[in-house]
């Protein structure tokens, strides 16, 4: 089976949501299969999410704690990562509030949920899995992009990391594979060579990051790519990368640091689709102060 994709305008609006639920979206990547009734997964999750949203807004860190996983992390829209021990021991603001009045997209499946909202140039992105216990929030990133400029993409020194070499170990094959599609992905920005990067893309790929004005989907991207042939473009050097594998899908967070620029924390999901692995999402948020 694959992802069941949704899109809601508000946590409030439920108007229409069992359509949406019956749609199973082609495009949306593959997942693994399941003995989970498709409407149950998609009821549970969007309650999940609804009541941890609620859960910040009321500033409720006994009913935020039950909500996340052990791995869970925050990146707020200043860049700083919290872990979830930091997170209720101090709630961070959220960047979208309330949510209320937000666009939101939602694919789940039977072992992982993205949720998206967005609002005025806000951008966040939560990831839930499915433990034992219940479904558990595992990432929630902001990324901002009010006030922000087109980020310049500039330069000219050799990719070696993270084009040839990165400071990462997989423990698994697929692990391996996700680590070659990423040098693939930016060995090919690097070479402006927008055919070889969309190689690795998914189609319905989308990507936001503090560094720019608007979203991106695929083919920005690869245009973006093909006019910048004059130029060469600097490579964003891997600090530490982190996996997190729920069968066809890969959630990848990471630190990058560009020569000469501010470092960003980075969260990459990826999906198996005919054998390879293709990047879906990316969330690229600043980080503005050192030691965030």
């Amino acid at each position: 089976m694959r992802f069941i994709k949704l899109a809601r305008t508000s946590v409030l609006t439920v108007c229409g949501l069992l359509v949406l639920i019956g749609a199973c979206s082609s495009n949306a990547g593959q997942a693994v299969g399941s003995n989970v009734p498709p409407d149950d997964i998609s009821q549970q999750s969007f309650k999940a999410d609804r009541d941890l949203v609620q859960a910040v807004a009321r500033k409720d860190t006994r009913a935020i704690r039950q909500f996340l996983d052990p791995e869970f992390t925050w990146t707020d829209a200043q860049g700083r990562t919290l872990t979830k021990s930091q997170v209720v021991e101090k709630l961070p603001a959220p960047a979208l509030s309330d949510e209320s009045e937000v666009k939101q997209f939602e694919q789940v499946n039977d072992r992982i949920v993205i949720h998206r909202s967005e609002r005025n140039k806000i951008y966040v992105l939560r990831v839930w899995v499915r433990r034992p216990a219940g479904w558990r929030a595992l990432v929630y990133q902001e990324v901002n992009q009010s006030g922000a400029q087109p980020h310049g993409e500039t330069g000219g020194q050799a990719c070696e990391n993270p084009c040839k070499s990165v400071p990462f170990h997989p423990k698994t094959e697929d692990e391996h594979e996700v680590i070659q599609a990423y040098q693939g992905v930016e060995s090919a920005v690097a070479a402006h060579n927008s055919a070889a990067w969309g190689s690795h893309i998914a189609d319905e790929f989308f990507a936001v990051t503090s560094n720019s004005d608007h979203p991106i989907d695929k083919r920005t991207r690869m245009a973006g790519l093909d006019q910048q042939k004059e130029g060469g473009i600097a490579p964003f050097p891997l600090v530490s990368a982190r996996m997190f594998q729920f069968a066809d899908t890969m959630v990848m967070t990471s630190l990058q640091q560009p020569e000469h620029d501010k470092a960003l924390h980075v969260t990459r999901i990826w999906t198996k689709q005919a054998g390879r692995w293709l990047e879906i999402f990316s969330y690229q948020t600043t980080i503005q102060s050192a030691g965030s």
